[in-house]
């Protein structure tokens, strides 16, 4: 097993080993998820920064075979513990995607990369889709949900968690097809290479 950075580990592991969790998939997200990425037909999927392991395993319950990568070993542990038994559970795996070898993951390339609730925390964002794109299978499917500036109100304090108009851009350059679809102050992008 590879180690995450040092900076990663030390702002999110005392948030998930203390109990932190995060928003949870919802049945509307779930249908943008299906829309847009189809029947695994036992493709491989990757989940970047997975915490407690929810999109993984929603991923493997569409038929992916599906690997779960978190930078806290705490995420990885909640996320192994609410595995039901042998089956179609997602492989785990403590690492940080912006530093760590990619080779130590399961697969050379996945048909899906999801990166839920996480672009907006990579510092040098133009570094992380190349390591995505490399990794993204011919035909592929890069599956993003991110909070959008500016839709939360003023007077709540988690209004700067969105990405700027300008760090949206830097996500969606240079893919053939780009797809988007809002959900409250989320927005969902399906990306093509």
């Amino acid at each position: 097993m590879t180690t995450a950075s040092t900076a990663a580990v030390t702002y999110w592991e005392p948030l998930w080993s203390q109990g932190r969790r995060y928003r949870q998939l919802d049945d509307t997200e779930n249908r943008l998820l299906e829309d847009h990425l189809g029947p695994g037909r036992d493709r491989p999927a990757l989940d970047i920064g997975c915490g407690d392991g929810s999109l993984a395993r929603r991923l493997a319950g569409l038929g992916y075979r599906a690997t779960g990568i978190d930078c806290s070993p705490s995420a990885i542990e909640l996320a192994a513990a609410q595995d039901t038994g042998p089956g179609h559970e997602p492989a785990w795996r403590c690492m940080d995607i912006t530093t760590d070898d990619l080779r130590v993951l399961p697969e050379p390339a996945y048909a899906v990369v999801t990166c839920r609730l996480v672009y907006r925390w990579i510092d040098d964002k133009a570094a992380f889709l190349d390591r995505v794109r490399h990794l993204l299978a011919p035909g592929g499917t890069f599956w993003v949900v991110t909070e959008i500036a500016g839709r939360r109100p003023a007077t709540d304090p988690l209004r700067g968690l969105g990405i700027t108009p300008a760090q949206a851009e830097i996500l969606t350059a240079g893919w053939s097809a780009v797809q988007t679809a809002d959900l409250d102050v989320l927005r969902c992008y399906a990306l093509h290479p």
